[in-house]
């Protein structure tokens, strides 16, 4: 089982399903909560401990009521919920919170709230890869429509979801310890650190990461996005975008050459730990070259998309040599290199669409 929430959830699923002697108690409908979704107008969410004739879909009985609150109180995080059967008629104090989206009182918002309603069905039925995977057609839709706020915002969603599911995170201890977001991203760097040192003995420290992205289509409007993070987490003050000057074909090994290059030449910007490409060999020939070339030795890696392989160089008698290494994916310091390798996607990509705009309002 991926982490406690998930495991707490299939309990009960399974419970349900085969009413085990053993877990009669479990069984027993007026005892042990559950949650329960109304099929009303406006669907609410709400604990009981028994079902009424209201038309309505329960998810239970769970062990207790104290981590049923807690599975919803993060889910509601992720999807706001309306709370109460008889919303108050102007908006309320969860609204604010960003926690209840007043579906009631703004009707607009009712498709859209209906949407993550069944989204949490999703996630209380273990139905967690449908979900993530509606997220990403819907973030790659905002993409298209050049819809950027929304797409982050579905993105975060994405990441949240990944982070309570991931074997590392615990939510009912994150009720208790509000630091276990920063514990488990100390932890998927440490994770990238030992991963790291088996190829580049001299590796000590991982607090600066940088990452390095192309973005174009057949040449034109081609951008390179460099994101920054320190110690695990973003830094956005210290994004780069480089609109590409040398290139109008595509060549994305020659314009992965001309923004490292840039780069470098930014001596007020301090040494990265690490570089990370987006690409295979190629790209990562291209960048090491140019790093190789101007005596800038930093550990450089790619991280090749399809099958998620991370790509080492071995320089060795002047030759380079490749070596490609494939983790599972919930290794926690792939998890990192990807959420970084991710967001300098989405940083190029923007600025990469935001020139073609521009260009197509002077035509």
């Amino acid at each position: 089982m991926a982490s406690e929430i998930e495991a707490f959830l299939l309990e009960a699923n399974l419970v349900k399903k085969y009413k085990p002697f053993y877990n009669i108690k479990l069984s027993d409908d007026k005892t042990f909560p559950y949650i329960k979704i109304s099929k009303k107008d406006v669907p609410y969410v709400t604990i009981t401990r028994k079902k009424d004739q209201e038309k309505a879909v329960y998810y239970g009985p769970y062990p207790d009521a104290t981590s049923t609150k807690i599975v919803l109180k993060i889910m509601r995080r992720i999807f706001p919920f309306q709370n109460v059967k008889n919303h108050p008629k102007n908006k309320c104090l969860y609204n604010h919170l960003g926690l209840c989206p007043c579906a009631s009182v703004f009707s607009e918002r009712l498709p859209e709230y209906k949407k993550n309603i069944k989204k949490l069905e999703y996630f209380l039925s273990g139905k967690k890869k449908k979900i993530i995977d509606e997220l990403r057609r819907e973030r790659e839709n905002f993409v298209k429509t050049e819809e950027f706020e929304k797409a982050s915002q579905v993105q975060d969603k994405i990441e949240r979801i990944t982070l309570i599911t991931s074997p590392f995170y615990s939510p009912f201890q994150y009720e208790k310890n509000p630091d276990t977001y920063a514990i488990h991203v100390k932890e998927e760097v440490e994770s990238l650190k030992n991963i790291l040192s088996k190829y580049y003995t001299g590796l000590k420290s991982l607090e600066k990461i940088e990452c390095f992205d192309i973005s174009n289509i057949q040449g034109t409007n081609a951008t390179g996005g460099m994101v920054v993070f320190l110690n695990g987490e973003p830094v956005k003050n210290f994004y780069r975008r480089f609109r590409i000057k040398s290139l109008s074909t595509p060549d994305d090994f020659g314009m992965m050459r001309e923004i490292i290059s840039r780069r470098i030449k930014h001596k007020e910007w301090s040494k990265p730990d690490l570089i990370v490409v987006d690409g295979g060999k190629g790209q990562l020939r291209a960048a090491f070259e140019i790093l190789h070339k101007n005596n800038f030795i930093v550990p450089v890696i790619g991280l090749a998309k399809k099958e998620e392989k991370i790509v080492f160089i071995d320089y060795t008698s002047h030759q380079i040599h490749f070596l490609e290494v494939k983790l599972k994916l919930d290794t926690p310091g792939i998890n990192l290199l990807r959420r970084i390798r991710d967001e300098a996607h989405r940083f190029a990509i923007t600025y990469h669409r935001l020139l073609r705009k521009k260009n197509f309002l002077k035509h």
